[in-house]
């Protein structure tokens, strides 16, 4: 329990007395359904336990790498070979630098809820902090499945590539956990022919899915044999991250003829990669909807713009950004192709630029058909977004254009099995901005109805939307 002295205390992002109610009575002990993460499964499935609090919280933690770079810390305490305290050593010396960013909040609110540390990370606290925190999680009570139970997390949902052979879903299946785990389905290096490796990864996926992909119609039968694999294991999602969902028109012979090209290393122009990934992503679409899966987009990202960095680091290590590509047409007529023959699934729509929070807002309110309680989800804040003002100002666009009592809410989306206060985070800021509007006279002092929307935002909507 923390006290009044402490940074994160019991009133944390808390304005008022109704958002405190509405938080501590309401919100707080709801379960967790993370649907969906980057978390490694083998951690989960072996139960791993972290030597130390660094490979923990730093390893794989992009956001706090492009912290560390800015004020200065040298790539070895990053990436690099330095030890763990000294890498921690130098995270502790960039938190105080890090104030008003959310790295600032989510540091100190996962040291007191893992750790139950109140002290300020900093250089002259590091070592303190380092070896009481490392000392804890050396033990059983904080190996992986411990650390997901003691944040109360029902459901996580990982992400795999279709040639995943999902041993560690399958083993950990079989035996009985707190917390269960499932799987999403990522087939964008199917859909990305433009990629220099793309014939390598065709050759995988054949491989994965016991088909010679010689032909557009091997390629559907793969990824069709691999979804229906993962359906057997559990999974019911897919997931994409892409720039923009592609659209164009095109006829079979066309798709038929650009991926035959680009089997046998021919070089294809944009329009024709454009034909190619309109056309995977329709049938990718109607095979979620014949097996009843929720399918999401993430938007908008400008990924690895550091040449120099992402030959030496690769993919995914702290220099992607938020991009600026047309989205709505597009985006509308995916849709509208899939509603039009009835095979729209349910699906999540998420975007890096801010700018696009009302088109977005707006676009799923064309496709909610009745069929489904909040069928077309505007997906929470995310990446450079997941913070409190970029979650506040997509839930007030969601408030404002569509209905946000239908909202799944908060995911991690994350590398870290620390991660999950996140979803402490969202919860209070939910709570303060209906508990600011009650005050203010905007919403009704009706907190049994409120504090049950509450509850449906924070568990109960995903609990009803996924099939986990």
């Amino acid at each position: 329990m923390s006290t009044p002295a402490s940074f994160i205390h019991d009133q944390f992002l808390l304005e008022n007395k109704y958002a405190e109610e509405l938080y501590h009575t309401y919100a707080s002990k709801m379960p967790i359904i993370d649907y969906h993460c980057h978390l490694t499964p083998n951690d989960i499935v072996n139960d791993t336990i972290f030597e130390n609090i660094s490979q923990a919280w730093i390893y794989g933690d992009h956001y706090k790498w492009r912290a560390m770079r800015t004020i200065g810390v040298n790539e070895k305490y990053i990436t690099g070979t330095a030890p763990d305290k000294g890498k921690f050593t130098q995270w502790a010396k960039t938190v105080p630098y890090a104030m008003r960013n959310p790295l600032y909040h989510w540091t100190h609110l996962e040291l007191a809820r893992y750790f139950d540390i109140h002290e300020l990370l900093n250089e002259k606290t590091a070592s303190g902090i380092y070896e009481a925190s490392s000392a804890k999680l050396r033990t059983k009570e904080y190996s992986c499945q411990s650390l997901l139970s003691k944040m109360n997390v029902e459901v996580v949902c990982t992400t795999e590539d279709p040639t995943d052979p999902l041993i560690h879903h399958q083993k950990y299946s079989k035996g009985e956990h707190a917390t269960k785990m499932s799987t999403s389905f990522r087939p964008d290096k199917a859909i990305l022919i433009d990629s220099p490796t793309f014939n390598t990864y065709i050759d995988s996926l054949g491989q994965a899915a016991d088909i010679e992909i010689a032909t557009y119609e091997d390629l559907c039968a793969a990824l069709a044999n691999r979804i229906s694999f993962f359906n057997d294991n559990g999974c019911r999602v897919s997931d994409h991250g892409l720039s923009f969902v592609p659209f164009d028109t095109f006829t079979q012979s066309e798709v038929f003829t650009i991926f035959t090209k680009r089997r046998n290393n021919q070089t294809i122009t944009e329009s024709e990669s454009l034909k190619f990934q309109s056309a995977l992503v329709q049938f990718l679409g109607e095979k979620y909807h014949e097996f009843g899966w929720v399918q999401q987009f993430h938007l908008g990202a400008l990924r690895n713009n550091n040449s120099r960095m992402l030959e030496k680091l690769g993919p995914d290590t702290g220099w992607d950004s938020i991009g600026d590509y047309p989205q709505a047409e597009s985006l509308s007529k995916f849709l509208n192709t899939l509603d039009s023959k009835n095979k729209l699934t349910k699906t999540i729509l998420y975007n890096l630029n801010p700018g696009d929070n009302e088109v977005l807002a707006s676009m799923i309110g064309n496709f909610n058909d009745g069929s489904v309680k909040g069928k077309v989800q505007f997906g929470s804040g995310w990446w450079f977004l997941d913070q409190k003002d970029g979650m506040t100002k997509q839930m007030n666009a969601l408030s404002n254009i569509g209905l946000i009592s239908c909202f799944v809410g908060m995911l991690t989306d994350s590398r870290s099995f620390l991660s999950f206060p996140r979803h402490e985070y969202f919860r209070r800021i939910l709570c303060n901005l209906f508990g600011s509007e009650i005050q203010r006279g905007e919403l009704p002092n009706d907190m049994e109805w409120i504090g049950k929307l509450i509850q449906d935002i924070s568990y109960n909507n995903a609990k009803e939307y996924f099939d986990f």
